[in-house]
């Protein structure tokens, strides 16, 4: 029995007990908790499988890809309940009533997701494995969330309200997150690059780099807006090409700011790890230092520079929610809209999304920097 088994049992078994979802006679005010065996007919039954995979993934002694498997089916049980429970528990012609998912439901998600990743680790996938549990992942919550079984929850009553809305924020909140990557990555890898090759610049430019990232978003923003307000006031023509004090070009400009450590950084250190005898190999066929760079050092610093996409994009998707703040748009526009009317069915339609598209960039990326170590070693 592994201390994680117990970890995740504890928690699963917490979930269990706790309600499953709130009932709330409309989406401001608390609503009363229901627990699973309760809160739709077969709720006892469900309760009852739920317990069993929990303690049969965990303490039992399967095989792994059976435990897998038991963490997926927990997963899909779980949100199937959800759905269940808010299909059931309105009266009938009741449009204000609203079924949210409460702490049990999280318990119980973290608990089988805790004990899919575990599984997933010890299985250790190949990479066709990993891209193929990863289509299958999301084929499943698209044909979940279309399928209509989860329409009565609390979120998604708040999706159907604001789809347009909602729409047009995940736009922006896109180009936010690859906008100010690609920005980053225009600017941060020439930098890496000539730093690299120019050591005594190195020292002072991520020092200024590190003051950067460690300014507080919330202040940086604060910093900006009156900067950039007297520009756009000032400037010639600057209001014309979007500069403002708030609004999307703040936004934008502070999480390129806060995007070029991670690319800088890496970039010197994915150069820096090239093994000395290839860049000596290199020079020894007679290629300039600029070949040397693009055709030698480059290619085997792809994971480094891969990671770094990684690091920023996931940062990214995180932060622009803040930019809500400053009417720069993404989901945090519903966050903070959310928390001026006390309704947390709002805050999640913003931060569920931000949630999922951070954990599908994050693990996107880390399959490609695998991908990029096995053509490395291929080559």
């Amino acid at each position: 029995m592994s201390r994680p088994g117990i970890l995740f049992a504890i928690i699963g078994l917490f979930g269990l007990i706790l309600p499953l979802v709130q009932f709330k006679p409309n989406r401001i005010v608390a609503g009363q908790g229901i627990p699973l065996f309760s809160s739709f007919p077969d709720g006892a039954f469900f309760t009852g499988a739920l317990a069993i995979m929990l303690l049969a993934g965990c303490f039992g002694r399967w095989r792994v890809a059976w435990r897998l498997l038991a963490a997926a089916l927990g997963l899909l049980a779980v949100v199937v309940a959800l759905g269940l429970a808010a299909d059931h528990l309105p009266p009938p012609g009741n449009r204000l009533a609203r079924v949210a998912p409460a702490s049990g439901f999280w318990l119980l998600l973290l608990a089988f997701g805790l004990m899919l990743a575990d599984a997933i680790s010890r299985l250790r996938p190949t990479l066709a494995q990993g891209w193929l549990i990863l289509a299958l992942a999301v084929a499943l919550g698209a044909g979940l969330l279309g399928s209509g079984l989860l329409d009565g929850v609390s979120v998604m009553r708040e999706y159907a309200a604001r789809r347009d809305p909602f729409l047009h924020e995940a736009r922006t909140h896109l180009l936010l997150a690859f906008g100010s990557l690609a920005l980053a990555l225009l600017v941060g890898l020439p930098l890496g690059a000539a730093i690299f090759q120019r050591p005594r610049w190195r020292a002072p430019v991520l020092a200024v780099l590190n003051v950067l990232q460690t300014i507080p978003s919330l202040a940086l923003f604060g910093i900006m807006i009156p900067i950039l307000g007297w520009v756009a006031a000032t400037l010639p023509g600057a209001a014309r090409l979007g500069v403002s004090g708030i609004g999307i070009f703040p936004a934008m400009l502070a999480l390129f700011l806060y995007s070029l450590l991670p690319v800088v950084s890496n970039t010197v250190a994915g150069l820096a790890g090239v093994p000395a005898p290839a860049r000596e190999a290199a020079a020894g066929l007679g290629m300039t230092r600029h070949q040397i760079l693009l055709q030698v050092l480059a290619p085997l610093a792809l994971p480094a520079l891969l990671a770094a996409v990684r690091i920023v994009l996931v940062q990214n998707i995180g932060l622009a929610v803040i930019a809500g703040l400053i009417g720069g748009g993404g989901f945090g526009t519903f966050v903070f809209q959310g928390l001026n009317q006390t309704a947390m069915d709002l805050v999640l339609l913003g931060a569920l999304p931000t949630i999922a598209l951070a954990l599908l960039a994050g693990i996107v990326m880390d399959l490609l920097v695998q991908l990029s170590k096995v053509g490395g070693q291929t080559a």
